[in-house]
């Protein structure tokens, strides 16, 4: 069984990979420490709604984009949908969908 924090701090690594940012450059404007973003990234810290809140405006993206990541990636790995989104609801939702 894989932990929910592990996805939520998974999802947030890779926002800030695409961003090409450090971890400082995270946390100082979510006004959290390096150290525990380091924890809630490798998925050793569970972050509030609250922080989460905070990383994803620091990541400039929608904290409930965050979440739909981490849902379809959970969904994925636990079998319940396929590694790829299908075609009707990439129409239906348009381009904020992506392939796992």
């Amino acid at each position: 069984m894989v932990l929910l924090r592990r996805y939520i701090g998974g999802v947030l690594r890779e926002y800030r990979a695409e961003r090409n940012l450090t971890l400082h450059e995270v946390a100082k404007p979510a006004r959290v420490s390096k150290g525990y973003l380091s924890e809630v990234e490798r998925g050793k810290k569970e972050a509030s709604s609250e922080v989460l809140a905070a990383v994803a405006a620091a990541l400039d993206v929608p904290l409930s984009q965050i979440i739909l990541d981490v849902g379809f990636k959970m969904a994925a790995t636990e079998g319940i949908i396929p590694d790829s989104v299908p075609a009707d609801l990439v129409d239906r939702y348009g381009s904020e969908l992506v392939e796992l």
